[in-house]
């Protein structure tokens, strides 16, 4: 194997280990003043990465969108630090505000794509995923400062759950989802992250007909 048959594969290990954190579904928001919601946007699930001069935009499935979002990369690549590792929605918004999905999934509106940055997993290469919430929360807000266009933080909210839910149904939002304080971050789908869905929401609407095509496609 040659050296940079070694470094690639490195990295690749590296990149891999960093697997997002899912949100389970549920039908309502939990009650209690341990938990924080965050307004769910429709768009493309990224993390990002930077190291020194590097940044990389990675789907959920390890695809490489970092072409696809010259804004967010120029934003991000203007960030103090130079290495980190951000977990956030990649989103493309309408006349009205609204995040759209089929915006951001139409390469000519890739260029206006922004990123909802709401966690971050790595700074300065000290693994964050073992500390609380509200501490990696702290850490991403200032690592956001001062405000870059391209990137912003995703505001979250400590109070009841059904107020911020209303209030994203009402906006036409996909729902809100749901932390847990002093939560770590765990890849997968764990019981400190929850996601309540807006029923009227388009997501919601996209979701069920590619559930009932594929259980139609088992079926024949």
């Amino acid at each position: 194997m040659s050296a940079y048959d070694e470094i690639r594969r490195r990295l690749t290990r590296r990149e891999a280990a960093f697997e997002p954190c899912l949100p389970r579904a549920a039908k309502g928001p939990p009650v209690g003043p341990e938990w924080i919601h965050e307004i769910r946007h429709d768009g493309f699930r990224i993390l990002v990465r930077r190291q020194g001069r590097r940044v990389r935009l990675v789907s959920r499935k390890a695809g490489d969108l970092t072409y696809r979002f010259p804004l967010i990369s120029a934003a991000v690549s203007s960030l103090a630090s130079d290495s980190w590792v951000i977990d956030g929605e990649a989103i493309v918004c309408n006349d009205n505000g609204l995040p759209v999905f089929d915006l951001i999934r139409n390469y000519r509106y890739g260029s206006s794509a922004t990123l909802c940055a709401f966690d971050v997993l790595e700074l300065n290469g000290q693994d964050l995923r073992d500390r609380p919430l509200e501490e990696r929360k702290a850490a991403l807000k200032m690592l956001l400062r001062p405000s870059h266009p391209g990137i912003a933080y995703n505001r979250h909210f400590d109070v009841d759950g059904s107020i911020v839910f209303h209030h994203a149904c009402k906006l036409g939002c996909e729902g809100i989802v749901c932390k847990r304080l002093g939560s770590l971050y765990r890849s997968g789908r764990p019981s400190d992250w929850i996601i309540v869905k807006n029923p009227a929401a388009p997501a919601v609407t996209r979701e069920t007909e590619e559930d009932w095509n594929t259980l139609g496609k088992r079926s024949r």
